[in-house]
């Protein structure tokens, strides 16, 4: 396909994506909730084909080299499809923000003013190696009344074409304009170039993968983009930690799954906790397979129960490794460890482990990120475990999202004022 017939296709959907959001604005909840509730019927009736698909991908994915942990991201397996469905059915089942009113006041010449949410409109979401994004986002985007335009990597194509089909027919069902959800069907890099400066129809990117990906959509695009670019997150034990907690929260934050955002790629140990108890810690970080990237400190009291470590660099503490590499240090006090994780760290999710309420406190406002936590792990940071159903992407912005982004930051607001007569 040459460069003019891409700039049309993508232009195309763009205008079409522009004409069904003003028909979607207006929708009733109760069709695009049944909407919802059809494609999740879908998805788990076409189970099989989506596992023969995504088949394809993830052979192709190894003969181009992906790694272990993109791999691990495309892949589809029962489960997985089965939380995508009940995913779907929790979107369906959480309030309509469209319309919900935010803030209203009488003013003293009687005008009524009420602030209320609405869509915002057509929303690009750009994404890798996650076809699981492609049911995510346009359920989030179909229930908030935004149209949506999905443009996933060349690595998971099949995949994501027989999602699309599946909303296409569930949209059909329900009388809803099936260009409400699009996906860009072809992978070419142009594709993506001319859809991020398509601003007369698009109102929003979001751009969901590695950072070169999302720095490349900042930079060059000419839409607003919410976005995070890595997800350098840390777990600090206090001295008043319990080691048990502590041991459990540190494995579960690095081990449960260390290929997406919201694992730990730092840990800060007091120097208190260190002395007696972090040996226990790193052994079992050691029998997962975790390698440890460590400060002097760090390495002297380890050595002492001949546990192997590397001397980590100024740089490792920066790193997201998104594998089983985790940078240790030991710190002397919770202003320490913030300091070191406002200093290294991405914005996103931290957590502080320990029995001490007003250091816990001191942690969770001193620390600007995201999402902080207090005796939790980081892996919590996600729509689905926070109630959203799923997520459009998780923002280390502070405008106008930040976290977790579900349906109520998917709208924007505008004012309706009521009057009788009243001029100026």
């Amino acid at each position: 396909m040459g460069t003019t017939d891409i700039y049309q296709l993508v232009e195309t959907i763009a205008q079409q994506a522009d004409k069904a959001a003003l028909a979607l604005a207006t929708t009733d909840t109760s069709t695009k909730n049944n909407t919802l509730l059809k494609l999740a019927e879908l998805i788990e009736a076409h189970a099989s084909t989506l596992v023969a698909e995504n088949h394809k991908d993830l052979v192709a994915g190894r003969e181009n080299g992906l790694s272990t942990p993109m791999l691990d991201r495309l892949t589809f397996t029962p489960e997985r499809i089965q939380a995508m469905a009940e995913g779907v059915r929790q979107v369906a089942a959480l309030p309509d923000p469209v319309g919900e009113t935010i803030e209203e006041q009488v003013r003293p010449n009687g005008i009524h003013i009420r602030k209320i949410r609405v869509p915002i409109g057509v929303i690009g979401i750009i994404y890798e190696s996650r076809p699981n994004v492609t049911i995510d986002c346009a359920a989030l985007c179909l229930k908030s009344g935004n149209a949506s335009i999905l443009r996933g990597g060349k690595e998971a194509i099949h995949s994501n074409q027989a999602l699309a089909h599946l909303i296409t027919l569930a949209l059909r069902a329900n009388g809803l304009p099936e260009e409400t959800v699009q996906l860009i069907p072809v992978t070419d890099r142009e594709a993506l170039t001319h859809l991020i400066k398509m601003d007369t129809y698009i109102q929003c990117i979001i751009p969901r993968g590695g950072e070169g990906l999302i720095r490349f959509v900042a930079e060059h695009g000419t839409i607003p983009v919410i976005k995070h670019y890595t997800g350098v997150c840390s777990v600090y034990i206090d001295a008043a930690a319990d080691p048990d907690m502590a041991q459990a929260i540190t494995l579960n934050a690095k081990c449960q799954r260390p290929g997406v955002c919201n694992a730990i790629e730092n840990l800060f140990v007091h120097s208190q906790f260190a002395e007696t108890h972090f040996a226990r810690i790193a052994q079992a970080l050691v029998a997962q397979g975790v390698e440890l990237r460590v400060d002097q400190r760090t390495q002297a009291i380890l050595r002492t129960q001949d546990i192997a470590a590397k001397l980590a660099t100024e740089q490792d503490y920066a790193a997201e490794f998104l594998g089983l590499i985790l940078a240790v240090k030991i710190v002397d006090s919770v202003q320490d460890a913030i300091a070191n994780i406002n200093r290294y760290g991405s914005k996103h999710s931290d957590a502080i482990v320990t029995a001490d309420a007003a250091t816990a406190q001191t942690f969770m406002t001193a620390v600007d990120s995201a999402t902080v936590y207090w005796n939790a792990s980081t892996r919590f940071t996600d729509g689905f475990e926070f109630g959203l159903g799923a997520e459009i992407g998780i923002s280390t912005d502070k405008l106008h999202a930040r976290g977790p982004m579900g349906l109520k930051e998917l709208c924007t607001y505008k004012y309706t004022v009521y009057g009788n007569g009243q001029t100026k």
